[in-house]
């Protein structure tokens, strides 16, 4: 897969989590993809939730696996 397939993949994956997000007044952005990590930022109501960390790995980090399963990490940056 290259570089520009997987990033397409990547937001794929992003645009089908990102209802669920939004419904609870958030968002996600992506910022990077490298090697076998991709670097998100959660936003809006998602920044300082609780349950954001499960969130991450339940839901978009599973979620980008099914499109790229060659993603290992899904990191979250803050701000």
């Amino acid at each position: 897969m290259t570089a520009t397939e997987l990033k397409v993949n990547v937001e794929k994956a992003l645009e089908e989590i990102r209802p669920f997000l939004q419904s609870d007044g958030g968002d996600i952005s992506l910022i990077s993809i490298e090697d076998e990590s991709v670097t998100v930022r959660l936003e809006g109501a998602c920044v300082g939730c609780s349950v954001n960390q499960m969130t991450l790995k339940s839901g978009v980090e599973m979620t980008i696996k099914k499109y790229a399963p060659q993603i290992q990490n899904v990191i979250n940056i803050e701000g």
